[in-house]
């Protein structure tokens, strides 16, 4: 049975079982999977992998202490998932517990938590980090083409108290636990929404020129690494899917929301070139080969600004005026009229 490392963001395999014993004394420290189980596992854990070829250690030998099992660093928080097709997630905070946000994210909070906008992420200022560790924060997240600050919600009373935060634009919530995937997961650059504060939202390159041309995503993704809750948001209806090891996918590149580490993403033309030209799809599509969970969504933003924008009448859309957008741009000109004549505006 095929075994798969994962070491600080890197996965390594596959590898039979003698294989991965060689590999996981150079990583202690790392996690495990292979088919059968529902998430990576320590290797500190795993009695399987940290036999020696030649058995137990004998009398005399002393046997090297397990690893240290890694320091929660994200706060826990509870959470409760509402709405349908707009949905926001409220947040549940303990004294003293804090939540990251987006700016402008925030539908409502509750007095006892102070907001407070940081540079970069937090994840650094979290550990006591200095000016620098900030600076690169933040340069990380320009480049995955986010804003410098980030939003703090800090809970100062006591008992509990809650904070929400909405959905840009119609689609669901996925919450991910960090922990129970290796510590990593590969996002699309806008789809991050909030975490517990800790965890960090890095930057993560396309290794291959192509599949940064062509994926979707460009060259840059967002990587969120910690062990704590973060939220992603996505377009209309969510899949998550688990691929075995090998197992591969074609895919829409813009219906990818996240995956593993362990995933393997890339690209590939999309049949000939008159399915290309004609077939409505475009000229490549993502394939994601497991072993790893993905997450899909069926209505990607550019595809439903796209439309709206084919439908505006400046671009030849529908002109008649018993179209909704018709009616809409005219009533937003009549109301906008009267207001700005009775409102005082106009000279």
């Amino acid at each position: 049975m095929n075994w798969y490392l994962s070491h600080e963001g890197q996965t390594f395999g596959p590898f039979d079982e003698e294989q991965a014993k060689q590999e996981a004394r150079k990583y202690p420290q790392g996690m495990a999977w292979k088919e059968g189980f529902t998430g990576w596992v320590p290797i500190g854990s795993l009695a399987e992998l940290n036999q020696g070829a030649g058995g137990p250690p004998s009398l005399g030998q002393v046997a090297p202490p397990p690893p240290p099992s890694r320091a929660l660093v994200a706060d826990e928080i509870d959470y409760q998932i509402m709405g349908a097709e707009m949905q926001f997630v409220e947040v549940e905070l303990d004294p003293g517990e804090s939540v990251i946000a987006e700016a402008g994210a925030m539908m409502y909070k509750d007095s006892s938590i102070e907001m407070n906008t940081i540079f970069g992420d937090g994840s650094s200022s979290s550990g006591g980090g200095g000016f620098f560790d900030k600076l690169i924060g933040a340069g990380k997240r320009v480049l995955t083409g986010e804003s410098l600050f980030m939003t703090v919600f800090t809970h100062q009373g006591s008992g509990k108290a809650r904070a929400a935060f909405a959905s840009p634009y119609p689609g669901n919530i996925i919450p991910v636990n960090l922990a129970d995937m290796g510590g990593t997961l590969i996002c699309q650059k806008d789809s991050f929404l909030c975490a517990a504060k800790g965890v960090a939202i890095g930057i993560y390159f396309q290794r291959k020129i192509l599949t940064g041309l062509f994926g979707g995503e460009g060259f840059v993704m967002q990587k969120l690494d910690g062990d704590g809750l973060a939220f992603l948001h996505a377009g209309g209806t969510i899949v998550e899917r688990r691929l075995a090891p090998g197992e591969t996918l074609h895919v829409d590149t813009g219906c990818v929301v996240a995956f593993e580490p362990s995933v393997s993403f890339d690209i590939q033309q999309a049949g000939g070139i008159k399915t290309a030209l004609l077939g409505g799809e475009g000229l490549f599509f993502a394939t994601l080969q497991g072993p790893g969970r993905i997450w899909l969504q069926s209505l990607p933003f550019s595809r439903l600004a796209g439309r709206m924008l084919a439908a505006a009448p400046s671009q030849g859309g529908s002109r008649e005026e018993g179209s909704v957008l018709g009616k809409t741009v005219l009533g937003a000109g009549v109301l906008g009229g009267l207001g700005g004549l009775f409102g005082g505006d106009d000279d």
